[in-house]
C-alpha cells in the first residue's frame, strides 16, 4: 500500500470530521447520549479544535498537520481512519518527519494525551518524554539522541 499527502481543502470538510470522529469512537461509547447529540458534540469539538490550530499554528501545512519552524518540527496530528490504522501509514509518515528533522538538525517534538495508544508508536518510534503539561506529555525525537541509544 502507497500513501501519499496533498493539501486540505474545503471539499475535504465532512471527511475531516469524520476521522475526527473516528478518534473518538471509544470516548463517546461511555456517554449517555443519543447519536444526534454525539454527532452536534463531535462538530463542536472538531471545530474549536480547528480554530485552535489556525490561531496557534497560523503557518502550518494542513495536509498531516505539522508547523516546520528554524528550531523545531512540530507534530500537531495525525489522524488515520479506523480502515488505514496498523497498516504502517502513521510509522511511515513519522519517520519521514523523523528524516527531514536529521537532514536539517532540528528537533521534531509533539503532545499526546497521556492516555492515548498512540503514545505507544512514539515510544516505539524513539520519541522521550520530556514533560508532563495537563494531560498531555511531551514528547520529543532528536537525531543525536537516536545515535547515542543504537551505540
Amino acid at each position: 500500500m502507497s500513501s501519499s499527502l496533498r493539501p486540505v481543502s474545503a471539499d475535504d470538510e465532512e471527511f475531516l470530521l469524520r476521522v475526527y470522529a473516528s478518534t473518538r469512537t471509544e470516548e463517546m461509547a461511555l456517554v449517555p447520549w443519543n447519536e444526534e447529540q454525539k454527532q452536534t458534540f463531535l462538530r463542536m469539538q472538531f471545530d474549536a479544535q480547528r480554530a485552535s490550530y489556525q490561531q496557534q499554528f497560523p503557518e502550518a501545512e494542513y495536509h498531516v498537520i505539522v508547523e516546520r519552524s528554524a528550531e523545531n518540527i512540530l507534530l500537531i496530528d495525525i489522524a488515520l481512519l479506523p480502515a488505514f490504522r496498523n497498516l504502517g501509514i502513521g510509522s511511515r509518515l513519522i519517520e519521514d518527519l523523523k528524516a527531514e528533522a536529521r537532514a536539517s538538525e532540528r528537533l521534531l517534538w509533539v503532545d499526546v494525551e497521556f492516555f492515548n495508544p498512540a503514545q505507544h508508536l512514539y515510544h516505539r518510534l524513539g520519541f522521550e518524554k520530556i514533560d508532563e503539561i495537563g494531560c498531555y506529555w511531551r514528547l520529543e525525537w532528536r537525531a543525536g539522541k537516536e545515535a547515542a541509544s543504537n551505540a
